[in-house]
């Protein structure tokens, strides 16, 4: 009886094994939902990688505005303890938001995801520990830079879901040209974060909650979802509390990753008028 249930357990997981190897990947997924679009794929070296860059076919224009979604941190870990191979969203919201944007924009990836994971210079720590370190805010940051050099925008907005919302604050930093920052259940501290979910610390990351807050030209919108048990509100108000030039506002029934798409275009028609208002939710400050 042992025996017999030993070997049903080893064909089990043999034919997962196979399942998992017939099943597309995150990347490629990504890439037929790009294509889907019709988005322009192209890839960006920037201090040493290759960043994914898909465009919309909206192009910028000198003088005009660019729109720069960041995505989440994707699956960085297998059940807390094993790290993924291949980090990229499965579920990558960003992408599908920059679908309903008609303005010119620009979804970039991360160093040494979207496939990329094998290149000179990845290491597992760049979507783990040191998934918001100097390497990875660098290189994004000097891959904005050069889309801003070729196009001349000199308004750069940039959408961050999750990380990709702590990703935008600290790029923020080192880009003159962004004005705006909009982060969907932003992760404003990560050091909070960690803390509150007990994970293995984010020794190699930079913190925003720890920096200077942003200057005072740049508007930050920062949208939480009430039902968040991700990234509670209560973890990020501090960080809102000690920015400048800040909107902050918690949507009802919304958590972690629904229903940011129900409200995207309503998000986009009041950053065009500059109107808050259009936003549901309990303000927050």
């Amino acid at each position: 009886m042992f025996i017999r249930l030993f070997n049903v357990l080893a064909i089990s997981l043999v034919l997962l094994q196979l399942t998992a190897c017939a099943s597309p990947s995150p990347t490629s997924k990504l890439i037929k939902f790009s294509d889907d679009q019709r988005f322009e794929r192209s890839t960006i070296q920037a201090n040493g990688f290759e960043l994914l860059a898909l465009q919309t076919a909206a192009q910028p224009v000198p003088g005009g505005s660019l729109h720069v979604y960041l995505e989440g941190d994707g699956t960085p870990w297998r059940y807390r303890v094993v790290k993924t191979r291949d980090p990229t969203p499965r579920q990558p919201l960003m992408l599908r938001l920059m679908a309903q944007d008609d303005s010119p924009s620009l979804y970039l990836g991360r160093p040494c995801y979207n496939g990329s994971f094998a290149d000179k210079g990845c290491s597992d720590d760049l979507w783990t520990s040191a998934r918001y370190s100097e390497t990875v805010v660098s290189s994004m940051a000097d891959a904005i830079n050069t889309v801003i050099r070729d196009s001349r925008v000199t308004d750069v907005r940039l959408f961050g879901h999750s990380g990709g919302g702590t990703l935008a604050v600290l790029i923020a930093e080192r880009v003159p040209e962004v004005n705006h920052v909009i982060t969907l259940a932003g992760n404003l501290d990560p050091d909070a974060w960690v803390a509150h979910h007990q994970y293995e610390s984010l020794y190699g990351s930079l913190n925003p909650a720890k920096r200077t807050p942003l200057r005072a030209t740049v508007e930050q919108w920062h949208l939480l979802g009430r039902n968040d048990e991700v990234i509670p509100p209560a973890l990020v108000k501090p960080f809102i509390q000690r920015q400048t030039n800040v909107f902050a506002t918690e949507i009802g029934v919304f958590s972690h990753g629904c229903c940011w798409r129900k409200i995207w275009p309503s998000v986009l028609i009041a950053l065009e008028r500059d109107d808050t208002g259009r936003i549901p939710g309990l303000r927050l400050r």
